[in-house]
């Protein structure tokens, strides 16, 4: 038996005015989405336990199988370990985001223009993590560069667990006064925060970005605080070979945890540039050589965040097209038995432009196997079946054949 996860990052929404009160899913041409609905087990999950804050770490920590109200110990070093960043238990990590902020003065008056400085190239961000690497030096604390707008600040010896901080993306053209850090580590993070400002506003990056009517990134934003993780071995955990395609460092981080092989795609971006066939065609190799495949794209997410309503729907109808039915075609031809389950990790509702924590729709299907179903794969048709599973990180058992659905 062969296991694929399609997994739609953000895919789920609200019904949208935009799109005639209906949601991006629901209005998405998908038909290799629709045709496995027919043939599928469908129904909801709670990805994200109702005491935890809606994201996509503990929620693909609950899609892979782990409980996150266990193991998740923060955001930011999942991702170091992807980028490669030694972490140890002395240290504690967050997740440096480079954004646009306004231009009011002080630094607390300033508006979040953008969470991503207009998706900054790797190689822009690059120059200016290391710029603020040489400015910002001190003992015990360290910034690494990752891709585009994300990257990692490390603080050895260090309180950890008292920060209060907020994602940027949750307050996506809000004022920051209310969201600035808070606790322990509090008023280190917003000097450098503060600092940063003044040292990338007149960055020669940052000037040509302006010229060229791009954002400027003129600030870090901390947030994800976290300590070192430790994951039970997916084969060993589950029995199966895994990999895992992503282009973003915290999904690639908990396949490495894991011990899961991590597959580099070129042209993998995070958002609806992405390279598609890319992804489809590293997943199809690693089913030569591994029993289980999980298929991470963040593009609808990217596009909920940033409330673009057309964007979102491509993004789910490129998802289908050029990743899902080339995969699922392949699987058919090799004639062996093979599973597949398509889902997204939380919602990411246009109209809040933020994660939500709401249970998500699944379809799992079975090739062996033949379930009820529904008509087409949208929350509403999914929901009509009555099958909900509370404790998100159940599914992947039901999924890998290790418990029934009860």
């Amino acid at each position: 038996m062969k296991y694929l996860v399609m997994l739609g990052d953000g895919m789920a929404d609200y019904p949208d005015a935009r799109l005639n009160n209906k949601t991006p899913l629901a209005v998405a041409y998908k038909p290799c989405m629709d045709a496995l609905c027919k043939r599928a087990t469908v129904g909801l999950v709670r990805t994200v336990p109702e005491s935890m804050q809606p994201g996509s770490d503990n929620a693909n920590l609950s899609v892979m199988g782990y409980n996150p109200l266990i193991c998740y110990t923060g955001r930011s070093p999942l991702e170091a370990v992807s980028m490669g960043v030694p972490v140890t238990e002395r240290d504690i990590t967050y997740r440096c985001n480079l954004v646009t902020l306004s231009e009011e003065e002080p630094y607390q008056a300033k508006s979040m223009l953008d969470y991503s400085a207009g998706e900054i190239s790797t190689e822009e961000a690059s120059q200016l993590i290391a710029f603020l690497g040489t400015q910002l030096q001190r003992e015990g604390l360290s910034l690494h560069a990752g891709i585009s707008y994300r990257h990692c600040l490390k603080l050895t010896d260090a309180v950890a667990g008292r920060t209060q901080l907020t994602p940027p993306h949750d307050i996506s053209d809000k004022p920051i006064a209310e969201h600035l850090p808070v606790g322990a580590n509090g008023a280190l993070l917003l000097s450098l925060m503060k600092r940063s400002y003044e040292l990338l506003k007149n960055h020669p990056v940052n000037l040509a970005r302006i010229r060229q009517g791009k954002r400027p990134a003129n600030s870090v934003w901390f947030w994800g605080e976290g300590t070192k993780p430790a994951l039970e071995p997916y084969r060993q955990k589950f029995g199966v070979n895994g990999a895992v395609i992503s282009a973003v460092d915290l999904i690639k981080g908990i396949g490495k945890l894991a011990q899961m092989d991590v597959i580099e795609v070129e042209g993998a971006t995070g958002n609806i540039d992405t390279n598609f066939e890319g992804k489809a065609q590293a997943a199809i190799e690693a089913f030569r050589t591994h029993d289980y495949v999980y298929v991470h794209v963040e593009a609808p997410d990217e596009c909920g965040h940033r409330g673009e309503v057309h964007n979102k729907v491509r993004a789910i109808e490129l998802i289908d097209e050029l990743i899902l039915e080339p995969i699922v075609n392949y699987l058919k031809n090799t004639g062996e038995d093979f599973s597949v389950l398509v889902l997204p990790d939380h919602p990411t509702p246009l109209i809040k432009k933020t994660h939500v924590k709401d249970p998500v729709p699944f379809l799992l299907y079975r090739s062996n196997a033949e379930a009820e179903g529904a008509a087409r794969y949208d929350e509403e048709a999914v929901e009509k079946s009555g099958i909900f599973i509370e404790q998100g990180y159940r599914l992947m058992s039901v999924f890998l054949q290790k418990e029934a659905l009860c």
